[in-house]
């Protein structure tokens, strides 16, 4: 008897993974933020306890900081009016030659204002994304060639869809194994989503604090045991691109809590 209800239990085993994993999406155009726990999504929808709120204060002071120089509010106005930039980074460089995201570009302004110390996962650097990604909130993913780049635009945009196809490290597997080919099942203690860049900047919780996608795609490297390239490097921009033109379309839903 106690057999026949073991082998029962086998049986009914994968029904039972099933049952687990309906519930969660599997439309390849789904934002990440639908892959919560229902624990994280009460803690996001609630202001006053999302820690994501504190960054935003944080990037509200550092907009407005005028200790070292110029502020980001004395040459842009309020952050809302670079919403429409939000959305079309990464970006060419004027030379063409590289990808610049928007982290990049607020690293790069910091500097020429007198903040040379700081670094692409700065706090400040990150507090300034989130209020600015906040502030595109709804808008659309639009990135396009620029006209008089086309080819450089392009070229780069190849090689992100290439590596988001490409085997690697000692797992030897590709971003679209799980990106594309597994959504909705669940990887350890999370669910896998579609890989969709919309909720970025992120406040992972094993982090305890804010990350952008340059160190979520590192993380990604680490986790199929490859070797990790630098922060900032320029195939981490290319695969960013091609992320971002995949999710042409949907809205901007970001800074957002990830587990």
């Amino acid at each position: 008897m106690k057999g026949s209800v073991w082998l029962a239990g086998i049986a009914l085993w994968p029904l039972m993974c099933l049952a687990q994993t309906a519930a969660w999406p599997v439309n390849p155009q789904t934002s990440g933020n639908a892959f919560l726990p229902p624990s994280l999504k009460a803690l996001q929808a609630d202001p006053g306890s999302n820690p994501v709120s504190l960054w935003l204060d944080r990037g509200e002071m550092a907009w407005r900081d005028t200790a070292t120089g110029p502020s980001c509010a004395s040459c842009h106005g309020p952050a809302s009016s670079l919403q429409g930039a939000v959305v079309q980074h990464p970006r060419l460089s004027a030379d063409g030659r590289r990808l610049v995201n928007l982290e990049d570009q607020i690293l790069a302004c910091r500097t020429r204002s007198g903040k040379a110390q700081d670094t692409l996962e700065s706090e400040e650097v990150l507090a300034l994304s989130a209020l600015l990604h906040h502030s595109a909130k709804g808008l659309p993913w639009q990135l396009q060639a620029p006209s008089t780049q086309q080819a450089q635009w392009q070229a780069r945009l190849t090689q992100g869809t290439t590596l988001y196809a490409q085997r690697m490290g000692r797992m030897n597997l590709a971003c679209v194994h799980c990106h594309d080919q597994n959504i909705g099942k669940q990887m350890r203690a999370d669910v896998i989503s579609p890989g969709h860049p919309t909720g970025f900047p992120i406040y992972r919780m094993s982090w305890q604090g804010m990350g952008s996608i340059d160190r979520r795609l590192r993380a990604c490297y680490s986790g199929v045991q490859a070797q990790l390239p630098p922060a900032a490097d320029p195939a981490l921009r290319d695969l960013e691109l091609f992320l971002k033109v995949r999710a042409s379309g949907m809205p901007l839903d970001g800074p957002s809590l990830r587990r």
